[in-house]
């Protein structure tokens, strides 16, 4: 099965079991939905060792993981996010930002605006220092850790973004969460920037990745990035800035 078989057979499941967006409908080419069983699959994902003992955690705006980010503010742990497409920036709700009550609203974008704080990727460097594991919503994942579907590539920007600065490396482990109809078995392309994940997190279980890949090291390959990113972005500018300024 090639990787556009495998996404029409895995967006047909999908549509048995994603909860429309507001916004997208069920437009899978644009956002990864929500689906029924996310909240166990959040249950399943705080009991683990490496959330017990992360202090700083990053994670994606996808709607699947909105329980996620409600454990992490009512654990009082540090919540690093971004905005749909990256395009307001990076922002962080600390311990104590949200009042006790409202983290279920602070999870969800509409929400969390009203809490979080703007940050630049020096001050992530300056203030934090390291992130503790990431987390990103999946379109679909293969069993040796790649993601692949909506191809809009942000979260492997995301990645090199913080490599670049330092505040993660090869051994910082990175979660991808999707309904357990998402995850299938075959062999695709996998290019330099693909951000190999180490554990795939479903309703029912977490799956340990064969470990097939390693994790980007190079940062940002500027030559293969998107004129509307480097137009759109915010931390792209940042990095831009930085390095013509070397």
């Amino acid at each position: 099965m090639d990787a556009k078989t495998a996404r029409i057979m895995v967006w047909e499941n999908l549509r048995k079991v994603a909860r429309a967006d507001s916004r997208y409908g069920w437009d899978f080419n644009e956002f990864i939905p929500d689906y029924i069983g996310s909240e166990a699959g959040a249950d399943l994902l705080i009991e683990t060792d490496i959330y017990k003992n992360s202090e700083v955690i990053f994670v994606t705006p996808d709607a699947n993981l909105e329980r996620f980010r409600e454990y992490i503010i009512r654990d009082k742990k540090t919540l690093l996010m971004t905005s749909h497409g990256i395009r307001r920036g990076i922002f962080v709700i600390r311990p104590g930002d949200v009042p006790e009550g409202k983290e279920d609203l602070a999870s969800v974008l509409d929400g969390a605006h009203r809490y979080w704080h703007p940050i630049t990727l020096a001050q992530i460097k300056e203030q934090i220092g390291h992130i503790d594991m990431l987390i990103t919503g999946a379109s679909a994942i293969t069993y040796s850790g790649i993601r692949f579907g909506k191809g809009h590539g942000y979260f492997d920007l995301e990645w090199a973004m913080f490599w670049e600065i330092g505040v993660v490396d090869q051994d910082t482990p990175v979660f991808g969460a999707g309904h357990d109809c998402q995850v299938v078995d075959i062999e695709l392309e996998v290019a330099p920037h693909d951000t190999a994940i180490d554990y795939i997190v479903t309703p029912t279980q977490i799956i340990k990745t064969r470990g097939e890949y390693p994790k980007p090291t190079h940062g940002v390959i500027w030559s293969m990035l998107a004129e509307s990113m480097m137009r759109e972005i915010p931390p792209v500018h940042e990095l831009w800035d930085k390095i013509a300024c070397r």
